[in-house]
């Protein structure tokens, strides 16, 4: 469980207080002392700025620097209020053909764009304007030009809508486009792929998991259509990715995660901060690579993030949170802090030797891989622990077994991590995100049953807990932990099941605190207590997936119930029934200029590829005329996307694995009937997931429980009727279907396995 200093009291010994000081978010918060008259987004502000017919400063990320009473100023947490961000961000891509963070714009009382940008410097300087010289700018056109302005604005604001809130001309995809726009994605990625330090694109590298996700489902498809040359090219790129971002710096060898982003091409020096975002997404595109190959390397990676996550990331009611800042004061007291101070120390254990060749650790410095790692010479004489030899080819030139050498590693990093124990932590934002945690249930919903396949050989070093979780526990006291919730469990319990726990607890909590019951709406964030700001289609999407991971990956159908319940709130919410597609807001709130029907596979996944995967799954779960509405849903949403899709799909690649599962004509079913309590169950669910198959959903059904029958009974009843005429008192029976007609069934887990290896014609 995390537990850290509120950021509340981080400025305390600044006397200065500003109406920030009253806020929830954590990024508000670290600027409640500012000497600047701050307004939160909202009515007060806009009041304000009528009152005063003046200009408001938007910003996000900004250090303020000098503000003139001419100027209202705002600002605004932009993981709190997307919404605000996507508009404003949009308006600045589009007149300068580029932005980034920080966010700076000017807007008229009545929330129009006038101007704006990202950072200015304080003084004019290399030909940019200064803070100072804009403000004199902005007040001079208000005073002379506002009616030319305030049209500009809102004009922008009208041609940005009409284009980014397209209709669909047709209802569905032209029949051949799916395939098309899989294989331009694929080809499009490749010619951006890096043969020497992995990735796609060049520096910096994000690692962008969609694109993986698209090119493990590529190679797959390509496999199974006897194209194994090409598969296998695919493949080997993806795997190649995944091993030099493990290696890299850009991973957290000590605590386990992964940071934000690589400032080198070569995935060594990271910008430090972690964003629980990109935790759930690589967890699950290494669970993935793990299922294709059943290399205890990527499972071992899955693992260590999972376990950062359990131990550093967890609320006291199960809540996951948002992120850890990327700076942090190198020792207690210190006032200036600086970017990756806790995490390049450079104090090793007893085999120094070995591990300092082993992570090219130096006296001076290993920053030094790359021109682009640190060209301020902000780490000079620092090291960021990056892996350039192979592990076995190290061992045998020390004469070690492989297995003695990682476990001095492991040993080495396990001092290393009580050392930066005692150090002070990053600023923890403890924001709660429904969209983010509904990645993060997915990923470890899937792994507890995907890693079920590991050898039981397999032997994982710290930063993983692995299965010696009492000796964890033993060696590193509750205050290490950050509370003593991660070792009260009975011993008993093994990861996997924690796991799914994990998830359940997640899901729990978020429907505990920001869930309406009555009007089934959901709210998009908690600190403190449930955020202003509603839910937005990102939450609906990214929940609603992660629920059908539960159920599907073993625990119960009340997440199923409430998957479809959160499906009919989208659906009335931000659902365009005429034109087809997802906004991306509900449209009721009035300062919010554009709805916009996203379809950018960024850092992110966009909500509408997210929800076209959701309804293809929600139809392959249910029978008759709602299968039938969720399927012309997804026809209709990616008709939308069509023009994207045929000249950009590398900008969409979520959404060409999306439009392709839409085309598959018969998806596979696997269904699963016996006593759920059983281990023979555990082991029947773990073989139904052992191989890696987008195109198949996973069904379990134990006719003894009533309330699961009714569930069927009422959505399925085919299910209903397979469950009553297949089950056996002492085993559990599989099933699997496919093409209107069902295997014999089996009833140990090999057979499942063999039976969901073959090839898809051979299927019966």
């Amino acid at each position: 469980m995390a537990e850290r200093t509120p950021a509340s009291t981080s400025h305390s010994r600044n006397k200065h207080t500003n109406r920030l000081a009253a806020e929830h978010s954590p990024y508000l918060l670290q600027h409640a002392h500012n000497p600047v008259d701050w307004f939160a987004w909202g009515e007060e502000a806009f009041a304000e700025a009528r009152k005063r017919d003046v200009p408001i400063f938007l910003s996000k990320l900004w250090k303020p620097l000098i503000l003139s009473s001419n100027t209202s100023v705002q600002q605004v947490d932009r993981e709190e209020r997307p919404d605000v961000d996507k508009v404003y961000m949009t308006y600045v891509q589009a007149l300068y053909g580029g932005g980034g963070w920080p966010l700076s714009v000017f807007l008229s009382p009545d929330l129009k764009p006038l101007m704006g940008g990202t950072y200015f410097p304080p003084e004019d300087k290399y030909g940019r304007p200064g803070f100072k010289t804009i403000l004199r700018k902005v007040k001079d056109a208000w005073d002379k030009k506002r009616d030319m302005l305030a049209q500009s604005g809102a004009f922008a604001i009208e041609q940005l809508s009409e284009a980014l809130s397209a209709s669909a001309s047709s209802n569905k995809l032209p029949d051949e486009l799916p395939q098309n726009a899989l294989r331009l994605c694929a080809e499009q990625l490749s010619k951006s792929y890096d043969s020497r330090f992995g990735g796609f694109g060049s520096a910096p590298k994000f690692p962008r998991p969609v694109e993986i996700q698209m090119m493990l489902y590529h190679s797959k498809k390509l496999e199974d259509t006897g194209k194994s040359g090409e598969a296998s090219e695919g493949q080997k790129m993806v795997l190649f990715t995944l091993q030099c971002m493990a290696k890299g710096g850009i991973h957290d060898h000590v605590g386990g995660g992964f940071h934000r982003y690589s400032v080198d091409e070569r995935w060594h020096v990271p910008h430090f901060e972690k964003m629980l975002y990109d935790q759930g997404q690589l967890a699950n595109v290494y669970l993935d690579a793990f299922s294709l190959t059943k290399d205890v390397f990527y499972s071992y990676i899955c693992r260590d993030i999972l376990d950062y996550l359990r131990r550093d990331m967890i609320g006291p009611g199960g809540e996951i949170f948002s992120a850890e800042d990327a700076d942090s004061a190198e020792t207690e007291g210190a006032t200036r802090k600086k970017e990756g101070a806790f995490y390049v120390e450079d104090i090793l254990g007893e085999h120094a030797i070995l591990f300092k060749e082993h992570y090219y650790l130096k006296p001076t410095g290993n920053c030094d891989l790359s021109r682009m790692s640190d060209p301020h010479n902000e780490f000079k004489g620092k090291n960021v622990l990056i892996e350039l030899n192979d592990s076995s080819a190290s061992a045998s030139k020390l004469g070690m077994p492989l297995e003695k050498y990682l476990n001095i590693l492991g040993e080495c990093r396990r001092k290393l991590f009580d050392v930066r124990s005692k150090r002070p932590r990053p600023h923890l934002d403890d924001k709660v995100i429904v969209s983010w945690n509904g990645l993060v249930i997915s990923s470890f919903a899937r792994a507890s049953k995907i890693l079920k396949s590991e050898a039981e050989s397999a032997i994982f070093n710290f930063p993983v807990v692995g299965s010696d979780r009492n000796e964890f526990c033993e060696k590193w006291p509750a205050s290490v932990l950050h509370g003593d919730s991660f070792c009260s469990k009975s011993v008993e319990a093994n990861e996997r099941k924690e796991y799914t726990e994990v998830a359940e607890s997640a899901a729990s909590f978020i429907r505990r605190h920001l869930y309406d019951e009555q009007t089934h709406r959901l709210q998009h964030s908690f600190r403190n207590g449930p955020s202003k700001a509603p839910g937005f289609l990102d939450d609906y999407a990214f929940l609603i997936s992660g629920l059908l991971d539960l159920y599907e990956f073993g625990s119960g159908t009340k997440w199923l119930v409430w998957a479809i319940e959160l499906q009919n709130t989208q659906d009335e919410l931000f659902l365009d029934r005429e034109g087809g597609g997802y906004f991306n807001t509900t449209g009721e709130d009035p300062s919010v200029l554009l709805r916009v029907k996203e379809d950018h596979d960024g850092a992110e996944p966009s909500g509408n590829s997210v929800s076209v995967i959701n309804l293809v799954r929600l139809a392959s779960i249910v029978a008759g005329s709602k299968s039938d509405y969720y399927r012309q849903n997804a026809e209709h949403s990616l008709a939308v996307f069509e023009t994207r899709l045929k000249d950009m799909a590398m900008a969409v690649p979520l959404m060409c694995c999306a439009a392709d599962m839409l085309s598959v004509p018969s998806r596979k079913h696997v269904v699963l009937v016996g006593h759920k309590s059983s281990v023979d169950f555990e082991n029947m669910l773990a073989a139904a997931h052992a191989s890696y198959d987008l195109n198949k959903t996973v069904i379990h059904i134990d006719p003894a429980d009533t309330e699961e029958m009714d569930f069927w009974e009422e959505h399925n009843s085919n299910n209903a009727s397979m469950a009553r005429n297949n089950f056996s008192a002492d085993k559990v029976v599989a099933l699997v279907c496919q093409n209107f007609s069902c295997s014999p069934p089996v009833t140990d887990p090999i057979s499942l396995e063999n039976l969901l290896l073959e090839k898809p014609s051979s299927t019966a």
